[in-house]
């Protein structure tokens, strides 16, 4: 692939991983505050939130943003790769929302996680980019 064609295709894979990103940490975000502010300790409410928004990740990103010649990118194999890469992001952000919750309080873990997120996806972009949806 040409250098100028292999940077429009990270341009373009960057603006979809934003937008489908975006969309995804709304949903695990909202299922977090919500399950949270139901009583639901801030690691489990984490861990659903966050199954949740993998979900939604994990179809959109394969149908969406890593589709090659307008296949979808998706299958069994891809996803054993995505857990993967998915479950230590994951332990690294249910320890840091549980730190905040208990150190700082649940208003505070609620601001925190998509910070927490936002730093994490940097990270995932271009290990499901080189790893998963390759």
């Amino acid at each position: 692939m040409a250098p100028s064609s292999s940077r429009h295709t990270l341009l373009r894979q960057g603006g979809s991983f934003l937008v489908i990103g975006a969309l995804q940490l709304l949903v695990d975000w909202a299922l977090f505050v919500a399950l949270t502010a139901l009583g639901v300790p801030a690691a489990p409410g984490n861990l659903a939130g966050r199954i949740g928004g993998a979900l939604l990740g994990f179809w959109l990103n394969g149908r969406v943003t890593f589709a090659r010649d307008g296949a979808a990118r998706l299958g069994w194999r891809r996803f054993a790769k995505f857990l993967l890469v998915w479950v230590p992001l994951t332990v690294i952000s249910t320890v840091a929302v549980a730190w905040v919750a208990s150190s700082l309080g649940l208003a505070h873990a609620w601001l925190a996680k998509p910070l927490v997120e936002g730093v994490l996806a940097i990270v995932a972009f271009f290990l499901w980019r080189h790893v998963v949806y390759r």
